[in-house]
Order: structure tokens, then C-alpha cells, then sequence
């Protein structure tokens, strides 16, 4: 099993950076306003030959109570005890503080291998490192996160520390098969993205599925910056859990922070398999709740709605009647899509939601075979013809599935330009209905059937 490294310090002195460096990607979101990093967020982190689990954190603050920055320290505490080893990083350039000394004396009391760094050293010498001998930690790695120098030593010094993990041997009986693993075990587990408005439940519903304060939460909104993506294991099928950021509508979306924000949440849209779009029950449905259930449906991917504070409704029945109607008239293109009504402080209704979950993405990646599809193209066409088009009628001549996640189809026919968008609705609405695809996007892509004619008249040209 790799070993796990957690990245500490106060605020702005480069954490963030230097795990993007180690992860080897841009993921962490990197600005010069301290504080932006509030939730810690693990990735799959590579130095030299050596491979490892990296944790960024939110900047160590001197924090107590309620309030959010001591929510963040304990959120950096909880990394500390899960890793083998921790990067203390210190600004090289502003030189040691109060509070870098503070979290020295805490870090020596943690009885945990600390590898101190200083970061910012943009010239490659250790010249601006050498104060930093004052901690009592060790000798400082000069480092620049940002331009890559001082990575060897880093290396070097991880490698004098990494636990022992002896290797197993590989049964090639135990080998995956040529398709890969299936969607939900260790080495594909599903991706499950959680989005919706801020200040919806999205933290609350994360931590309570995970039975444990996994990510931040409070009453103020925007809380959640980067999308935390949290590995984790429901039933034996293996999940991975990203909460992200709320979003807005595009013209109230003007600081940089929250532009970064957006940006990661949209890339994990983007990348997930299914995506719950937490609305709150008590001003539900709203436009922007519309907005992202068709971006979810734009993208493709497998959409589940949870109307999160049931508790607090008054009329869960027409609540609940009223919605539905909402959705089956502003969402047609995802007709059929599950609902369910959860209370995720409570508690109340989540038995229901990883089955929802689960069920949408059977859907997303199902196979129909081309002879169900023609049979039933063919009593299509019967019942309900396509239309005339300068006096002649479109002919349907094949349907085939070629690619599922999301289902998407080939429709062969003569004349295909001019085959009309409300006629390809009621062709999806039917492969919906007949082949149990409820709330799955749904593609057909027309083609133009080939004239056997036309390479004949090209010869003769």
C-alpha cells in the first residue's frame, strides 16, 4: 500500500502549489489570497521513483470553537494523524513567523517524521533557507514548488522516511481483463459528483454519507472552494465521492476565488459518472437548479435529483407533486429522472439515494443489441411515419447503439438532413420508454444512408 505525506503550514506559503507539483497536474486551486484551500484534498502523488498519497490542507491558524478557521485546523489535524510523514512548508522569502514557530513546537510534540521545506527559494539557492534552522526540525530543503528546484533533495528526504511496504506478488489469474475492471471496484470505482446551488446541503449530505466530518460545513454559503474528492467504499463497490462548490448564475460569479471555484466544479462534472443535484426543498425548484441539471444532462452524464431539508416542508405531498411537475415540464430531455427526498441532518431518506445512484449509472452504461433495436425502429415507423418532405417521406433503414455513457445511437436514413428535431424527440422519448432508460441523456447521431450509385457516377466523371 503507498504511504501518505500531508503538506502543512500557515496560510499562502505554497502548500497548494506543491502539491500540484507532486499530483504532477493542476488540481488544487492556487492563488495569492490566503486561505483559499479549506478542505483537505488527497491525490495520487509521484517524486522521482517513489509514489505516494499526497494531502494538501488548509493553512494552520492558531483557531479554537466554532468558527471556521478552527473547523479548517481540524480538518489539518485529522491529516496529520492519517499520514506516515508530514512536508512542513515554510515562506523561505518572508522568513520564520510567530505562527511558523507555533506549529514547529506543535509539529515535535506530534511524534510524526517532518521533512521541514523551505518554499519560494526561486533562484535555486539555499541562501533564504538558512533561518529556518531555527525551528528545530532539521536541516530546511530549499524548494520552489512553483519552478521545480529543489525536487531531488525532496526526494531524497522522503525516501529516508517512506514506512516499509513490502510488495505482493501479482497472480496473473488476478490480472484485469483487457476491458479494465468494472465500474465500482477498487481500480474503476464510480464517480459521484455532488453539485448544486451554495448553501443547499451539499458538505452536510457528504459528511453524512461518509458518517464522519470528512469536509466543512457551516450556515454561511461558500464555504467549499476546490472539489474534494474522497475515496470510500459503499456495500463492497468502491465510490469515488467529490463535493464541490455552489454555483451561481454566471453574472453574480465575479471574484477570482469563486471563478476558480466554478471552474473545478464543472471539471468534475465533466469527469463523473453520475452527478446528484442537491436542490433545497424549501425554495425549490429555482432557475439555477434548472441550469445545472441541463449542464449534468449536456455533458452526459447520469443524473439524480435529491431534494435535500424534506424536514422542514410543511405539505410534503403537493411539495413533492409540484416538483415533479417542474421537472417533467422544464427538463424533458431527462424524463424519467429519480427523485429522491432526503434530510441530510437528519438523516432521513439517504437509504434510498446510493441505490438511485447506483441504478443511474446501470442505465448510463447500458447495451441494447441492434436486432431489438430494429424490431422496434420498424413498429416506430409504422405507428408514427416520419413526416414528407418535398413530397417524399424519409425512410428509416437502421438504428444501432454505438457507444453507451450515455446510451448513443446511429440512425441510418435516407434524406437525413431533413429528418426534423421533434421527430428525433419522439424517437428518444420511445427508446426511453420501451428499453428502461428513465432520466438517461440519450443521443442519436442521423446518417445519411450511403448511395450505392455514387462512386458509379464518380467513375464516369
Amino acid at each position: 500500500m503507498p504511504f501518505t505525506v500531508a503538506i502543512v503550514g500557515r496560510p499562502n506559503v505554497g502548500k497548494s502549489t506543491l502539491f500540484n507539483r507532486l499530483v504532477g497536474r493542476r488540481v488544487a486551486l492556487v492563488d495569492a489570497t490566503p486561505g483559499v484551500t479549506r478542505d483537505r484534498r488527497t491525490g495520487a502523488a509521484r517524486i522521482g521513483a517513489i509514489e505516494f498519497t499526497a494531502i494538501d490542507t488548509a493553512g494552520l491558524e492558531d483557531a479554537a470553537g466554532d468558527t471556521l478557521e478552527a473547523a479548517m485546523r481540524r480538518q489539518t489535524d485529522r491529516a496529520l494523524a492519517d499520514a506516515d510523514i508530514a512536508l512542513f512548508v515554510i515562506d523561505a522569502r518572508a522568513g520564520i513567523t510567530p505562527l511558523d514557530r507555533h506549529f514547529a513546537n506543535h509539529l515535535r510534540s506530534a511524534a510524526k517524521p517532518v521533512i521541514l521545506i523551505a518554499n519560494k527559494c526561486d533562484d535555486g539557492s539555499d541562501r533564504l533557507a538558512l533561518e529556518a534552522y531555527g525551528l528545530g526540525l532539521g536541516a530546511p530543503i530549499a524548494l520552489s514548488a512553483e519552478h521545480g528546484y529543489g525536487t531531488p533533495d525532496l526526494a531524497a528526504a522522503i525516501a529516508a522516511l517512506r514506512p516499509d511496504a513490502p510488495s505482493a506478488a501479482v497472480d496473473p489469474a488476478d490480472e484485469e481483463a483487457e476491458d479494465g475492471p468494472a465500474l465500482g471496484t477498487e481500480g474503476r470505482p464510480l464517480q459521484l459528483a455532488i453539485v448544486g446551488r451554495p448553501n443547499v446541503g451539499k458538505s452536510t449530505l457528504v459528511n453524512r454519507l461518509l458518517g464522519e466530518e470528512r469536509v466543512i460545513t457551516g450556515p454561511e454559503p461558500g464555504i467549499t472552494r476546490d472539489a474534494i474528492a474522497i475515496d470510500w467504499i459503499w456495500q463492497g463497490r468502491a465510490i469515488r465521492l467529490i463535493d464541490t462548490a455552489g454555483l451561481r448564475r454566471r453574472p453574480r460569479v465575479v471574484a477570482r476565488i469563486e471563478r476558480l471555484s466554478v471552474g473545478d466544479t464543472l471539471r468534475a462534472i465533466r469527469f463523473a459518472h453520475v452527478v446528484v443535484v442537491v436542490l433545497d426543498a424549501t425554495a425549490a425548484l429555482e432557475q439555477q437548479d434548472l441550469t445545472i441539471a441541463r449542464m449534468v444532462e449536456s455533458e452526459g452524464r447520469a443524473l439524480v435529483l435529491a431534494v435535500n431539508k424534506w424536514d422542514l416542508v410543511k405539505d410534503p405531498k403537493a411539495t413533492l407533486a409540484d416538483i415533479r411537475r417542474r421537472i417533467g415540464h422544464s427538463l424533458p430531455q431527462v424524463q424519467g429522472v429519480v427523485l429522491v427526498t432526503v434530510s441530510a441532518l437528519g438523516g432521513s431518506g439517504l437509504d434510498g439515494l446510493l441505490p438511485a445512484v447506483w441504478g443511474a449509472a446501470e442505465r448510463w452504461q447500458k447495451r441494447i443489441a441492434t436486432g431489438p433495436l430494429n424490431r422496434w425502429l420498424g413498429a416506430v415507423e409504422d405507428r408514427h411515419p416520419p413526416p414528407l418532405v418535398r413530397g417524399r417521406r424519409v425512410r428509416l433503414r437502421y438504428l444501432t447503439q454505438v457507444k453507451s455513457r450515455p446510451p448513443t445511437f446511429a440512425l441510418f436514413a435516407g434524406g437525413a438532413g431533413a429528418l426534423p428535431d421533434s421527430y428525433l424527440r419522439y424517437l428518444v422519448n420511445g427508446l426511453r420508454d420501451s428499453f428502461d432508460l428513465p432520466g438517461v441523456p440519450i443521443r442519436i447521431n442521423v446518417r445519411k444512408g450511403r448511395n450505392p450509385f455514387a462512386a458509379d457516377a464518380d467513375e464516369a466523371s
